[in-house]
C-alpha cells in the first residue's frame, strides 16, 4: 500500500527548514504512510546543497526559478495518488500524534475538505490566522502602526482575527492559514489547487473560498497544534509588502471588492 498523506513544503532560502526536517526525521522517520515532499524555488547553491543531504528523508525538486507558493505545491500535489494532501511550511514544528488527530477527524467525517490546527508561536501563544471576512480596512487595520487607532477598532480586529473560536469543538470556519493546512486529495484537485496566480499571500484565502464556494467544509480543530516560526515578513521587508499588495489587489478584484 501507497502513501496516505503527501506532504509538501515549498522552500525558498527558509532559514528554519533544518530544524523543521529534523524534526520531520524525529517524528516521522520510517513511517511509510506519508510521503515529504520539498520543493526548491531556486535557492542559493549552498542552501540546495544542505538540503540534498535530507534526499533519504524527502522526495526533492530543485526548479530553475522561483515561480512562488501556489505554483511549488501545486507541482508537488495536482499529481500526486495520496488520499491527503498537507501543505506544510517551512518553519512549522508538528508531533505525528497531532497530524494523526487530525487525519482521524477527516476518516470520520467524509465532508471535511480541509481542516486546520491551532496554531501557536514558538512561547506557546496562539497565533489568530483563522479569518471569517476579508475585507480593505481590516487589512489597512492590521498593517497601521498607530495602536491607538488599533485599541479604537479593538473589537473589530478582534472579531476579524477570530479570537473566540472555541477550545472545545470544532468549527466550521471561512478561511484557514496556508502555513498547515489537510486537505482531501480530491478536492483539491477539483478546484485545480492553488491559483498560482499569486506569487505569494493570499493564495489559502482563494483555495479556501474556492472549496466554500461549492459548499464544501472548511473546518478549524483546537485539538491538534503546530509550532509556526512566524516572520510576518511584509510587515518588516518593503519587496514582500509589494508581493502583499499585489495578491491583494488580485484576490479583491476575483473575489469583490468589500472595503469595510
Amino acid at each position: 500500500m501507497g502513501a496516505m498523506v503527501a506532504v509538501s513544503i515549498v522552500t525558498y532560502n527558509s532559514k528554519h527548514i533544518f530544524k523543521v526536517l529534523d524534526n520531520i526525521k524525529e517524528e516521522f522517520g520510517g513511517d511509510e504512510r506519508f510521503r515529504f515532499v520539498i520543493f526548491d524555488n531556486n535557492s542559493e547553491k549552498e542552501y540546495q546543497e544542505r538540503l540534498a543531504t535530507y534526499k533519504d528523508l524527502v522526495d526533492l525538486t530543485f526548479y530553475h526559478e522561483n515561480n512562488g507558493f501556489g505554483f511549488g505545491h501545486n507541482y508537488n500535489l495536482m499529481h500526486a495518488d495520496e488520499k491527503y494532501f498537507l501543505v506544510f511550511n517551512p518553519d512549522i514544528i508538528l508531533k505525528k500524534q497531532d497530524l494523526l488527530n487530525m487525519l482521524e477527524i477527516m476518516e470520520q467525517q467524509s465532508d471535511i475538505s480541509l481542516l486546520v490546527p491551532k496554531v501557536l508561536n514558538a512561547d506557546g501563544t496562539t497565533q489568530h490566522l483563522v479569518r471569517n471576512r476579508v475585507s480593505v480596512f481590516d487589512y489597512a487595520l492590521r498593517f497601521i502602526p498607530f495602536q491607538f487607532v488599533k485599541k479604537m477598532f479593538g473589537k473589530r480586529l478582534h472579531s476579524y482575527e477570530c479570537r473566540d473560536l472555541p477550545n472545545d469543538r470544532n468549527v466550521d470556519i471561512r478561511i484557514g492559514s496556508g502555513c498547515f493546512m489537510l486537505v482531501r486529495g480530491e478536492a483539491f484537485k477539483r478546484v485545480n489547487g492553488f491559483d498560482d496566480r499569486y506569487f505569494m499571500y493570499f493564495e489559502d484565502y482563494d483555495l479556501c473560498l474556492k472549496l466554500r464556494q461549492r459548499d464544501e467544509r472548511v473546518v478549524y480543530t483546537p485539538f491538534s497544534e503546530v509550532i509556526h516560526y512566524y516572520e510576518r515578513g511584509a510587515h518588516k521587508n518593503s519587496k514582500l509588502f509589494k508581493i502583499f499588495m499585489q495578491s491583494m489587489y488580485k484576490f479583491f478584484d476575483k473575489w469583490g471588492w468589500k472595503l469595510f
